[in-house]
């Protein structure tokens, strides 16, 4: 086990994300793989886009995703 050190501002982010029934360990484990694994499942659904349309929409999909949560910050 090890330590991570985190601002108060950052921890209470932290606290509004977490499940009533997850560990702030868990917590931190779905929060990491969530990206990657919309990364793999958006690579693994590219023998759709054969004109390049869904990688367009769902990399507009990831940056309007991530706007939103800068914008709840």
């Amino acid at each position: 086990m090890s330590t991570i050190r985190v601002s108060e501002e950052v921890k209470e982010r932290l606290r509004a994300l977490k499940r009533d029934d997850e560990s702030f360990d868990e917590l931190l484990d779905r929060l990491s793989r969530r990206e990657k694994d919309i990364e793999e499942m958006a690579g693994s659904l590219a023998f759709l886009d054969e004109d390049g349309t869904l990688e367009a929409e769902m990399r507009a999909a990831h940056d309007e995703l991530n706007e939103s949560l800068s914008r709840r910050r």
